[in-house]
């Protein structure tokens, strides 16, 4: 019965991309577009290859997985961002613009925020712990229970959130624009990310993807240009489009659904666990080279994330008010195709290639990240648990065949993400339902000395049961009448997950140990007396500037 539902599922997948493939936009490739897209193509792959391969590092696992703790801060910054960015972002941020504005603009700038957290309390202990992974410093701060328990949870969501919705979302893009068959999309970068993924481990990772971030920006930056002189600047667009849509942050009853409280309320837990608890984002900080350099990583990765409103969300918005002008043609039927709208119709030939290998830099950039988070948890969280006196080159080995099946468990879920309403609403919702408990096991356990083991491990259980839930009342709400919306949901669940943690705790106190007393703050000013570089590369006055610019920026565009 399995078989025959799956065989119906498969069945139903083909026929709506079929449909979808007859009403897409499709691009007449012209020779420059291909050569620039397979240059890139096998740059990339002979870069991440040669930089795996270059000093014979693979006999070593510390190498192999964090770099041999050689990550300076430009290349931690930039590998955050390109890890974070994915076509998911450069696609659905631009439908989300076209229907509502900036309001989604709110994912972008609510993200430095919790990289200050991660910089100011997190980094610190990551890199004095001097753990490989995030279950590993979960191990020593409560017990190791709880580190199986988040091993299991981070695999789970590396590879169907960050990998298949990003393999999903890129091979959607690819269709629309040159008309290339979607599993054919998904097989072939999955193959070509893996490989070098594979061969490099997290240098080859992080060296290609401050590659790819460069010409991400170049694409995106690109369309953004052109369509804003096409609609006649600031004073064009603000003429063309509702007051309303220029604002991020909307009333109670507003058509995004994306209310202000729901913002301040529900973003803080899922960014707290994306940026600061997800083993695919930290592990670029826990290959820092010091401490200083895996704090003032993530504060470059914040002012970054400014850029995506502007060339992320905006070109949406652009794209309607140019509609609204009459300057595009009024036949954009379907808004998940504003992206491929804008090239077709305002890119020129050659600057089509660029973007579309921009496309594949986010994409390629999101599934190597998490294609080697997954190789790392397993191989130290899970195998040498199991094998402890495991040499380095076995869990080398180890972890490129895990790099594989991941990547095959990742091609076979993607097909069936077109059952959700939106990509990037797809994807924040079920963060929504993971998140909160292990967001509350590191917040509470780095602030408060009597969090325990038990108390956490009840936590972490009693809060992904309760996510699962949640999660189905919500899939079935034509049923159930499920009324919360799923950035409130996460803060629901994360107020249950810490009165269920403090109350654990105090039920069942535990005294800590030495190594435990370290990694918990006695206040949060201690965060803020570690040894810091001089001048403008400061941690402490980089964190207060770029507090500062996102207040400023949300006063602008409230």
């Amino acid at each position: 019965m399995l078989a025959d539902g799956a065989v119906i599922q498969i069945a139903a997948y083909l026929s709506r991309r079929t449909n979808h493939k007859a009403v897409t936009m499709k691009l007449n490739i012209e020779p420059i577009d291909s050569i620039i897209i397979v240059v890139y193509l096998v740059g990339i792959v002979a870069l991440g290859c040669w930089a795996g391969l270059r000093k014979r590092r693979g006999s070593d696992g510390k190498d192999y997985f964090l770099a041999g703790g050689t990550l300076t801060w430009p290349i931690i910054g930039l590998a955050l961002f390109s890890t974070n960015i994915s076509t998911i972002h450069l696609v659905s941020l631009a439908e989300e613009g076209y229907k509502n504005g900036l309001a989604f603009g709110n994912f972008e700038w609510m993200a430095p925020f919790t990289l200050i957290l991660l910089s100011l309390f997190f980094a610190p202990f990551y890199i004095r712990s001097n753990v490989a992974t995030l279950p590993d410093f979960l191990e020593k701060r409560y017990s190791r229970s709880c580190r199986d328990w988040l091993a299991g949870m981070s695999i789970i969501s590396a590879i169907f959130l960050h990998i298949s919705f990003s393999l999903y979302a890129g091979a959607v893009v690819l269709q629309g624009l040159f008309g290339i068959d979607i599993l054919v999309s998904i097989i072939t970068v999955a193959l070509l990310t893996g490989l070098y993924t594979i061969i490099g481990g997290l240098l080859a990772v992080v060296l290609t993807e401050s590659i790819q971030t460069i010409i991400l920006l170049i694409g995106a930056i690109c369309i953004t240009a052109i369509a804003y002189t096409k609609i006649g600047g600031w004073a064009g667009l603000t003429d063309s489009v509702e007051p309303v849509k220029l604002t991020l942050l909307r009333p109670p009853g507003d058509e995004s659904e994306l209310t202000w409280y729901a913002v301040f309320l529900g973003y803080p837990i899922i960014g707290t666990w994306y940026w600061c608890c997800d083993q695919t984002i930290v592990q670029r900080v826990l290959g820092a080279k010091d401490e200083n350099h895996a704090r003032v990583g993530p504060l470059f990765a914040g002012f970054i994330k400014i850029l995506p409103v502007f060339i992320f969300v905006l070109p949406g918005l652009l794209c309607y008010g140019l509609i609204k002008q009459g300057k595009l043609p009024d036949e954009l039927t379907k808004s998940a195709d504003t992206y491929s709208f804008m090239i077709s119709h305002l890119l020129p030939v050659g600057l089509r290639g660029l973007v579309a290998a921009a496309l594949l830099a986010a994409l390629m950039g999101t599934v190597s990240g998490a294609l080697n988070s997954v190789a790392t948890l397993f191989s130290y969280d899970l195998f040498k648990r199991w094998k402890p006196d495991t040499p380095d080159r076995t869990l080398v080995y180890i972890g490129r065949t895990v790099t594989f099946v991941g990547m095959v468990l990742a091609i076979l879920w993607s097909p069936f993400l077109g059952n959700f309403k939106s990509i990037f609403q797809g994807i924040n919702e079920l963060i929504c339902y993971v998140a909160p408990p292990i967001t509350v096991v590191f917040v509470v356990g780095v602030f408060w000395r009597q969090a325990t083991g038990k108390g956490a491990l009840v936590t972490l259980i009693t809060g992904s049961i309760l996510g699962l839930v949640v999660f189905l009342l919500s899939w079935f709400k034509q049923y159930t009448g499920w009324p919360i919306h799923w950035m409130m949901s996460a803060f629901y669940l994360a107020v249950i997950c810490t009165i269920v943690l403090i109350a654990v705790s105090l039920w069942k106190p535990t005294p800590l140990s030495t190594e435990q007393q370290a990694l918990v703050w006695k206040t949060p000013l201690e965060a803020l007396r570690g040894q810091a570089w001089k001048g403008i590369g400061n941690y402490k006055f980089l964190s207060l500037l770029l507090f500062v610019s996102m207040i400023v920026l949300y006063v602008i565009f409230r």
